[in-house]
């Protein structure tokens, strides 16, 4: 296959080992990058836009592909500033949902998080949910909103907070059996596997929980 995929967040954790892993499979000859900073450093195959995101429709004769993943997030100690926020976690995802609906691309898939629901009372789970909502509005037809539960990863940024629940999630993690199995830690990387897998699967199911997508990760 000649595919061309888009990143979303390529700088982030889970973004950046997705790119890596598409950069090593023979399937995609070309990457698009869209981002604010470059990366330096990537073969030729891989196709940096740089700009303000948050205005993403400047970019729609550039935002063609076969697949789009979205990677996007923030978070609240970086972006305090809740309208801003909101620009990012809720309106990229959305705008990049938009131009691939325009554009004809037929797999999108977005990272949310576990226990999104726009009819939710904690501003991160309802606006997550509100980006689901309007993502899966636009009817493209593989559409996959992949739901993972904490995330556990290598992050340039310093969060203590996060390297205390690297040490305690895995104690919990014993714990989380049956139905609340979907709570367990997961891995940025299981995530990234899954994605690829699912660009190649195209299940009909939209909305992936974590314990589901790491049954994704490790589908051949």
């Amino acid at each position: 296959m000649n595919k061309t995929a888009i990143i979303l967040g390529a700088t982030g954790l889970t973004g950046n080992l997705l790119l890596q892993k598409l950069i090593n499979d023979d399937n995609y000859t070309s990457i698009k990058l869209f981002s604010r900073k470059k990366i330096e450093g990537l073969p030729l195959k891989v196709e940096q836009f740089i700009g303000n995101i948050i205005d993403l429709e400047s970019f729609k004769s550039d935002f063609t592909a076969d697949e789009v993943f979205c990677c996007i997030g923030t978070t609240l100690k970086k972006t305090p500033n809740k309208e801003v926020y909101r620009s990012i976690d809720y309106g990229i995802p959305t705008k990049a949902a938009k131009l691939s609906k325009e554009n004809n691309i037929e797999t999108f898939m977005v990272i949310s998080a576990l226990g999104a629901s726009s009819k939710s009372a904690l501003f991160y789970n309802k606006l997550k949910g509100e980006m689901e909502d309007s993502v899966l509005s636009f009817g493209i037809k593989n559409t996959y909103i992949l739901q993972p539960s904490y995330i556990q990863g290598d992050r340039t940024e310093n969060r203590p907070l996060e390297r205390l629940y690297d040490v305690i999630f895995p104690i919990v993690n014993i714990f989380l059996i049956g139905n609340l199995k979907k709570y367990k830690i997961i891995k940025a990387t299981t995530i990234a596997d899954a994605m690829q897998n699912l660009a190649s699967i195209k299940p009909t199911i939209k909305r992936i929980e974590s314990d589901q997508i790491k049954e994704y990760a490790i589908h051949k």
